[in-house]
């Protein structure tokens, strides 16, 4: 058990909209207003999508992150920002029996243009996801991140002094993680986070995040989420493993049964279960220092 975690707020992710809460955000000022929120709540980073403020869809455009992240920096508060680089990775199977072409919802981008808004913004933080996976939300929907994508994206965000958090949704991703750190592609210490419960990646029991804790490299940093009704169990299970805390609507929408949360609402409940056993909770200026994190101008 450790006794003192960070904790994450995923605003908001490219799934569950504003049709299922009305809580979740869509335009760049909400997306914005609910970070800074969950930040005075006591995230100490917010990981940021952003979606199509006409459609509610997921969105890749990098106007839409410089709008969040500029009303973020000029707020009152100082989250650490972590941008997602996972758009750009869906492919949408034709069916069955007439697999190609692929069918719409289709969004395939390359390294580079992945990291469009990683470049103009320089967080402190992003997202890169370690795999590929068929991702249950849809059926013939894959999320797909091959070995050479993932190390081209890792390479370019070395050079650029944004730290990667590598994302596990599998025991496969982690060896993929093995492999950037053996290549020098991920500096000391790596941040890690193993996502549990999205359908077809690593199921949310407490017998299968411990065997991904077991099988974490040496000097790891890592966090752990489950989606959905699990996510606040969670809270209470990721100290017990060594791990820091994740939150927010991208990953389940109710605070209780029925009951539809805000991202502090969220976050205010991670604070209060940690406080109640006796794990005390960091500060974005902390993070920092225990990262090592490069902040940009």
């Amino acid at each position: 058990m450790i006794s003192e975690v960070f904790i994450t707020c995923a605003v908001t992710g490219g799934g569950n909209g504003p049709q299922h809460s009305p809580h979740v955000p869509v335009t760049p000022a909400q997306i914005a207003n609910s970070a800074i929120e969950a930040a005075r709540a006591g995230a100490a980073q917010v990981h940021i999508h952003v979606r199509d403020p006409e459609t509610g869809q997921g969105s890749r455009e990098p106007a839409l992150y410089r709008e969040v992240v500029q009303l973020i920096r000029k707020s009152n508060v100082n989250p650490v920002i972590n941008l997602t680089t996972g758009m750009g990775c869906a492919l949408v199977m034709g069916g069955p029996e007439s697999p190609l072409p692929p069918a719409a919802g289709t969004d395939m981008a390359g390294a580079a243009e992945r990291l469009l808004h990683i470049d103009e913004l320089r967080p402190e933080i992003c997202t890169l996801d370690c795999g590929t996976l068929n991702y249950g939300t849809r059926d013939e929907l894959i999320v797909v991140n091959t070995p050479a994508t993932v190390c081209a994206m890792a390479a370019r965000l070395q050079k650029l002094g944004v730290r990667p958090e590598l994302e596990v949704f599998d025991t496969g991703d982690l060896v993929l993680a093995h492999d950037l750190i053996k290549k020098g592609l991920i500096d000391d210490p790596p941040l890690i986070q193993l996502c549990m419960g999205i359908p077809y990646g690593a199921p949310g029991d407490p017998t299968t995040l411990l065997a991904l804790v077991h099988q974490l490299p040496p000097r790891a940093v890592y966090s752990t989420f489950s989606i959905g009704r699990m996510q606040l169990p969670y809270v209470a299970l990721a100290p017990l493993l060594g791990a820091n805390v994740r939150v927010g609507l991208e990953d389940n929408i109710y605070l209780s049964r029925g009951r539809l949360a805000t991202n502090a609402e969220l976050v205010q409940r991670a604070v209060e279960i940690l406080d109640r056993i006796g794990v005390r909770v960091m500060s974005p200026d902390e993070v920092r220092e225990k990262l090592g994190l490069k902040v940009h101008a």
